[in-house]
C-alpha cells in the first residue's frame, strides 16, 4: 500500500517538475486535495495549462511517468481539448493530470485550487437533465427483459444492474449530488437507496434475476414520476408488461 508520504512526496515533485517545464503555464491541484478532503485511498490529481503543443507535452510527461514513477499503464479520458491522462503506477497509486491548452485551464468545478501560474474562467456545466438517465434506464430494462427470456443471464445481471445505477444516480440528480460514476451514491438517504436495494441480483437462476428485474422497473417508475408525471404515466404500461413474468 502506498503511504500518505509516499503519495504526497510524488505530488510535489511532480508540481516541481511542472514549474521547471516552460511550456507548462500553470497548475492545479484537483480532486479530493483541492479542498482538503483526501484520506489514505485518495489519488494524485493535478491539472496543467500547456501553451503551445499539448500532445509533445503529453509524451514527454507519459515518459517522465514510466521512467521515473513506476508507471505502468496509462489510459485517457477527453474532455474538448483536455486530456486527462490517467497512469497507475506499480505500487498501485493512481495519478491523474489533465493537460489543458492554456484556453481550457481554470476550474470547472469547485475541486481546482491553483499552485502557481493563471487560470481563465471557463464555461460551468448546467444542471444535469434527469430525462437522458431516464430514457437509458427503460432501454436496460427493454435488454434485461430479453436477456432473461434468452437464458442469457450474464447479460440479464448486467442489464438489471445498469437499470439499478440509474434509478440511482436519478436520486443523485434530485438531492443535488453527483450522479457520475457513482460519486453521490452513498450520500443519499436510506429513504431513496432502500427502495432500490432489492434490486441488487443474489444469484443467477432465472426467478431471482425476474425478482431482481421487478423491484428495478417499479424503483424506475418512482424516479420518473418525480422527473414528469405524463412521462411517468406513459412509461407505466410498458414497464410493468416487460416485468410482468416477474410478478
Amino acid at each position: 500500500m502506498v503511504t500518505v508520504e509516499e503519495r504526497n512526496r510524488l505530488r510535489d515533485s511532480l508540481i516541481e517538475a511542472a514549474r521547471a517545464d516552460e511550456r507548462i503555464t500553470g497548475a492545479a491541484l484537483t480532486g479530493s486535495a483541492s479542498v482538503g478532503a483526501e484520506d489514505q485511498w485518495s489519488d494524485v490529481d493535478l491539472a496543467f495549462g500547456v501553451e503551445g503543443d499539448v500532445d509533445e507535452v503529453i509524451g514527454d510527461w507519459t515518459e517522465l511517468m514510466y521512467r521515473d514513477h513506476g508507471a505502468v499503464h496509462h489510459t485517457d479520458v477527453r474532455f474538448r481539448s483536455t486530456v486527462y491522462r490517467v497512469f497507475l503506477l506499480d505500487n498501485t497509486l493512481q495519478v491523474d493530470i489533465a493537460f489543458a491548452p492554456v484556453q481550457e485551464f481554470g476550474a470547472l468545478a469547485p475541486t481546482f485550487r491553483l499552485v502557481f501560474g493563471t487560470a481563465r474562467e471557463q464555461p460551468q456545466p448546467g444542471p444535469v437533465d434527469p430525462v437522458p438517465l431516464l430514457g437509458m434506464g427503460w432501454l436496460y430494462a427493454l435488454h434485461a427483459r430479453s436477456s432473461i427470456e434468452r437464458g442469457r443471464v450474464w447479460q440479464a445481471e448486467y442489464m438489471i444492474s445498469g437499470l439499478r445505477d440509474h434509478v440511482l444516480a436519478l436520486a443523485c440528480v434530485r438531492h443535488g449530488l453527483p450522479a457520475n460514476q457513482g460519486r453521490g451514491m452513498d450520500e443519499l438517504p436510506a429513504a431513496a437507496t432502500e427502495v432500490v436495494s432489492g434490486a441488487l441480483v443474489r444469484s443467477l437462476e432465472i426467478p431471482e434475476l425476474w425478482r431482481a428485474f421487478g423491484v428495478a422497473t417499479d424503483a424506475l417508475l418512482i424516479e420518473a414520476e418525480l422527473v414528469d408525471a405524463g412521462l411517468a404515466e406513459r412509461l407505466a404500461g410498458p414497464l410493468e408488461r416487460l416485468s410482468r413474468s416477474a410478478r
